[in-house]
């Protein structure tokens, strides 16, 4: 169908406030037309990642006031296109990322910030990849550039974001130390993987173990005071890419206060006489230019899903649910007990 001036009637969760998991709420309204510029995407995949666990205890960085629908990135079908948009979108399946409003059975996006989805890959498997492998990718590719036989550390490297990065690093032929609790250990030696118990008090001492002469990057989402580990880590010319502050997720008080405490102390080592570099990964950071942040983003997630449908990328679907079950996928992931991305899908039809 093309732009009219029917609605849709869409289901939504809502985060409501500051909630346990069970607290989200499930709703519905009238989508209208798409405006000029926008078409609607039936979703048919999205998921849970980090930022949503954050965004629920108000301590996601630039979170929208509540009350508002999560969900920070989804894949579907165009079943509308507004004014000035080619209709012939409408019964292709695009990606997108949102940062918030996915988690819903159809939602108002941009034609501007769609990225196709190769045929022959489906919904789920192109949503382990959309936010995850998109900041890999840029973490590996466009912060750290490590080449062919270099070092690196990924911490938490069971993770959403890790276990892409490790895929696409050892595609790249770089050797990869990750931490990870020891039932993973398994799986990532099965993928060239040194293992390290992200638990043991000795986690850093191990690391040098395996890489005495330093290594080319190091990959942390934990942020906190611990990061200075991660930057003594490195060989002279090596990279730190801090791209999170998992370290205080409990903590309370401002949601900006740990990350903007990283920043100075990140500039301040790029400033040191040992050839080092420090840098702060943000996935909207380049927002100001649209236009090339858009090509970049539509560039690099394309890349990450050839990879996939050419089998280089292996999904990794923890778990699926319907989007009324919202609350109990959102359980799922904070319990840090499975591997891979806990996966939305729209509610079956009623017969």
């Amino acid at each position: 169908m093309k732009n009219s001036a029917l609605t849709t009637t869409v289901t939504e969760i809502v985060l409501p406030d500051k909630v346990e998991p069970d607290g989200l709420r499930v709703t519905t309204r009238d989508l209208p037309a798409p405006a000029a510029g926008q078409v609607v995407l039936s979703m048919e995949a999205t998921g849970v990642s980090f930022a949503e666990q954050q965004m629920r205890r108000g301590k996601y960085f630039d979170q929208p006031p509540f009350p508002f629908v999560p969900g920070y990135d989804v894949v579907g079908t165009v079943i509308a296109t507004g004014p000035g948009v080619d209709a012939a979108l409408i019964g292709h399946r695009f990606a997108a990322i949102t940062k918030v409003g996915a988690w819903a059975s159809a939602l108002l996006l941009d034609a501007a910030d769609l990225v196709a989805v190769p045929d022959g890959v489906t919904p789920a498997a192109a949503e382990t990849v959309v936010v995850n492998g998109l900041t890999a990718w840029q973490l590996l590719h466009g912060k750290a550039r490590v080449r062919s036989g270099g070092t690196i550390v990924v911490l938490g490297a069971n993770g959403g974001v890790g276990s892409t990065l490790v895929q696409l690093a050892r595609h790249s032929g770089i050797t990869v130390i990750g931490t990870a609790a020891p039932r993973h250990h398994a799986a990532l030696r099965a993928q060239g993987v040194t293992p390290v118990d992200y638990r043991d008090p000795e986690m850093y001492r191990k690391i040098r173990q395996f890489a005495p002469d330093g290594v080319d990057a190091v990959f942390d989402h934990v942020g906190g005071a611990a990061i200075v580990e991660s930057w003594r880590l490195l060989r002279r010319g090596g990279t730190l890419v801090s791209y999170g502050s998992a370290a205080t997720k409990d903590v309370d008080g401002n949601a900006k206060l740990p990350v903007l405490k990283l920043f100075p102390r990140l500039m301040l080592w790029n400033y040191l006489p040992n050839g080092k570099s420090a840098q702060f990964y943000n996935l909207w950071g380049g927002q100001r230019r649209l236009d090339t942040f858009r090509r970049r983003l539509r560039e690099d997630l394309t890349q990450v899903l050839r990879l996939l449908a050419d089998g280089v990328l292996t999904p990794r679907i923890a778990a699926e649910f319907p989007l009324s079950e919202a609350s109990s996928a959102l359980a799922l992931a904070e319990s840090r007990t499975v591997a891979g991305k806990v996966v939305i899908v729209p509610d079956a039809p009623r017969s």
